[in-house]
């Protein structure tokens, strides 16, 4: 199964970089042209009617990850999405954190004045967690479901127990770089919040993202709003108290359109499928640079991984994978690689190459 043909890119670079910025189709891109066309056209028409496109969103966004649809809630991009939400939270409480988790997940939180501990990130990391919650008492555990610098995942059934054995803690995780790579139940998944831009493996360009609340989160945020006189001018009817704080102001048909557009791309390819692809790819990735002493052994033992890798290169390889036009970014200590479906085992062996 090719794409190169929806992704030109894929013609002229080995894009090992999604983890940077997801591609945007030609589909998509003729698709934004008329959205913008129509915009030309009909001016305040064509605003009164693309009112709906953000509706659409909605409704795929709840049914494709299975989140209750007034729950679900856009958003220019994550950073703006969890300040949102902590936004509406009481300074009482008391946050877990990881060390390098990202800045935008992290600075949020210890920068408004929230009491809060940092736990480094190893080969014991859900020990620490443990013991961290026995010790520290928090209220709310904030982490990424995927780490930006290591591609780390966080397991599945862990956040569940974790859910299970401590129901009144509050889980808030970073999706951006993990929805859009595998199927995906939020209902199920044990968090309360879901926060995520779309611009990386949701295809989805820049300027939106999601916000996903479980019914206690939903409850516990902006509780001093409940009983707050809501406005009744009539184009803001139908809308409630979390509606107007999450989703204040206008929101961005061409973005939100996008996001909508790269999701019913990669729904019609199918996220199983799309999982598929990329856990073979990747385990592939994963056996040879480990066995070129590029990955560390506690990486390669942990049940779930991402397709996200850093890699100890050397300065001289570093400019052998510009010279040879492998896209990858330099994060943290390590230069970083990510596989999404359009990826292939050619990729894979090109970097090899390269590396060796």
């Amino acid at each position: 199964m090719s794409f190169i043909e929806h992704f030109p890119i894929l013609q002229n670079y080995t894009y090992l970089n999604t983890a940077y910025s997801g591609l945007l189709s030609t589909e998509i891109a003729n698709w934004r042209r008329k959205h913008d066309e129509n915009f030309i056209n009909e001016g305040s028409i064509f605003r009164a009617n693309s009112l709906e496109i953000m509706d659409e969103l909605k409704t795929n966004l709840s049914s494709v990850f299975t989140v209750k649809r007034e729950n679900t809630f856009l958003t220019s991009n994550c950073s703006n999405g969890l300040n949102s939400v902590l936004n509406g939270m009481d300074i009482s409480h008391r946050f877990l954190l990881l060390q390098e988790d990202y800045p935008s997940l992290n600075y949020p939180v210890t920068s408004r004045g929230f009491d809060y501990l940092e736990i480094p990130i190893n080969a014991n990391l859900e020990e620490q967690i443990l013991r961290a919650i026995e010790q520290f008492k928090p209220t709310v555990f904030a982490f990424s479901m995927v780490q930006y610098i290591s591609g780390l995942k966080m397991q599945s059934d862990f956040i569940k127990k974790l859910k299970s054995d401590y129901p009144d803690l509050i889980l808030i995780a970073d999706g951006t770089q993990f929805l859009g790579t595998a199927p995906f139940n939020f209902q199920q998944s044990g968090l309360d919040v879901l926060v995520g831009s779309g611009y990386k493996w949701l295809l989805g360009g820049y300027g939106n993202g999601y916000i996903f609340l479980s019914d206690a989160a939903r409850k516990l945020i902006y509780q001093h709003k409940k009983k707050l006189s809501l406005p009744d001018v009539p184009f803001l009817s139908g809308r409630d108290y979390l509606s107007l704080t999450l989703e204040p102001g206008h929101l961005d048909s061409l973005n939100l359109g996008t996001l909508n557009q790269g999701l019913n791309y990669l729904n019609n390819i199918g996220f199983d499928v799309i999982e598929q692809r990329i856990m073979e790819l990747t385990a592939k990735a994963r056996i040879a640079l480990h066995k070129k002493g590029l990955l560390p052994d506690w990486i390669m033992e942990r049940k779930e991984q991402s397709s996200i890798m850093s890699l100890p290169l050397h300065q001289a390889i570093v400019e052998r994978l510009n010279n040879e036009k492998i896209l990858v970014s330099p994060r943290g200590a390590g230069t970083r690689i990510s596989f999404h479906f359009y990826n292939t085992e050619n990729d894979l062996n090109h970097l090899l190459e390269v590396i060796d």
